[in-house]
């Protein structure tokens, strides 16, 4: 499936990138972002991260001598761009962009991150050192199913929680739960039936509980929030897409407790959103919102 970047006129515009400027993309992805920054003004520097060693990989056999000498590739996690950007001698940027999607690629190479496919159940956005500790697979045989419960609820969303966590707690006992179809199966025997007039796969908010779990996403989202706040320049940027209601909220009270603050001003008072045209040729954008804010 080719990848799109998601809302990329919108984001990119909400920098207000000026000639000479210092970017942040603090996910680099498959580049579409990056790229665009980088040719919306003359004499821009993009310091970009990415957890995932191959997408930085990719990034740098397609930027090559186009881009060379206008974005550095770090492999390391958005949340730690302040000690980062230190290494480099660089004390303020004038705009940050956070993209809180993951790339195509992450879909297809193999990693359980969708329940569409049979795959092991590892759930790992980073990799090499920056992998997290503990897969998927890990978390659903060895916790105990309180806290399977608490996760499926609290970062899933998932109102039959309960059900899900004593069915897998039940199936564990039997085997060891191996896969992404293993687990889905389990799934649905246990509220498949609940599911049947709803819109979205019974599976689809226990991946993203584990998933989120799993890497930290919340954590480091508030990491980078506050570190990236401090790097920002007077009338720099931040400019977040969330794709779901945990990660806008996030964004959306941090974004509010600045502007209290009179630190900074709110630039979308309401989230930017798709297109129905981006929608048609993306599915995968319908969820997404876009925050602006600007420090003062």
């Amino acid at each position: 499936m080719a990848h799109e970047t998601v809302l990329l006129e919108e984001s990119v515009n909400g920098l207000a990138v000026k000639d000479g400027g210092t970017y942040v993309d603090g996910t680099f992805g498959r580049g579409g972002h990056s790229k665009k920054i980088v040719a919306s003004a003359d004499n821009v520097l993009l310091v970009a991260f990415d957890k995932d060693q191959a997408a930085l990989e990719r990034g740098r056999a397609d930027l090559a001598e186009t881009y060379d000498g206008k974005i550095i590739l770090l492999h390391e996690s958005f949340a730690k761009m302040q000690d980062a950007l230190a290494a480099l001698d660089i004390e303020s940027v004038d705009g940050i962009l956070l993209d809180l999607g993951f790339s195509s690629d992450q879909l297809e190479d193999g990693r359980g991150l969708t329940f569409q496919k049979d795959e092991p159940l590892l759930m790992f956005l980073g990799t090499g050192d920056k992998s997290p500790e503990e897969t998927a697979m890990d978390v659903v045989n060895r916790l105990d199913e309180s806290e399977l419960e608490r996760i499926l609820r609290e970062y899933g969303e998932e109102k039959h929680a309960k059900l899900i966590a004593k069915a897998i707690v039940t199936e564990r006992r039997l085997d060891v739960i191996t896969t992404t179809g293993r687990l889905v199966h389990i799934i649905e025997n246990a509220v498949g039936r609940w599911y049947k007039k709803e819109r979205i796969h019974p599976a689809t908010r226990t991946f993203q509980a584990l998933r989120i779990y799993v890497n930290d996403e919340l954590g480091e989202l508030e990491r980078a929030l506050k570190a990236g706040f401090e790097l920002l320049a007077p009338n720099g940027r931040f400019v977040v897409i969330s794709f779901h209601s945990l990660e806008d909220r996030i964004v959306k009270q941090f974004f509010k407790s600045k502007s209290d603050e009179k630190t900074a001003t709110i630039i979308t008072k309401k989230p930017l959103v798709p297109t129905d045209e981006e929608i048609a040729r993306n599915r995968r954008s319908r969820s997404a919102k876009l925050r602006i804010i600007e420090k003062k």
